[in-house]
């Protein structure tokens, strides 16, 4: 099965112009408005790579990749945003997303980090927390 990138994105532009970049390269993709959208989907359990905006109503990028941690899912997550600070990437990186990319980003640069994360994502069931045991995501 062809790994699946996810795309959490509230700007439809952004959303879409992602989506076609990355069928355009070969990915599978499921894209998603909102991070509430995310969770009530089965691609918590689905996705090698996960691409979120920092800044959207409701759940923002960093509480999904915190409440996606929580419940024990290990996806190589990058933190996108159009309104970079350094507390905010400081937060991202702490938390430990993969890549922290101020908007606009080369295409070239979102490459290579979906690279790296596929590198990087687990090869077993990523709903597995530390333990073993299967976790459901905190709504």
């Amino acid at each position: 099965m062809e790994p699946l990138i996810s795309i959490v994105e509230d700007d439809d532009s952004v959303r879409a112009a992602l989506q076609r970049i990355l069928i355009s390269h070969g990915f599978a993709v499921a894209a998603f408005a909102s991070a509430e959208q995310f969770l009530e989907s089965d691609q918590p359990y689905r996705a090698a790579c996960l691409i979120v905006d920092v800044s959207m109503p409701g759940i923002s990028g960093l509480r999904l990749h915190q409440r996606l941690l929580e419940a024990g899912y290990r996806i190589p997550t990058i933190v996108i945003t159009g309104r970079p600070t350094a507390a905010d990437r400081d937060e991202a990186i702490g938390a430990g997303v993969l890549s922290y990319l101020p908007k606009p980003f080369s295409e070239q640069a979102l490459l290579e980090d979906i690279s790296l994360a596929l590198g990087q994502s687990d090869r077993q069931d990523p709903r597995l927390s530390r333990n073993g045991s299967a976790s459901a995501v905190p709504q």
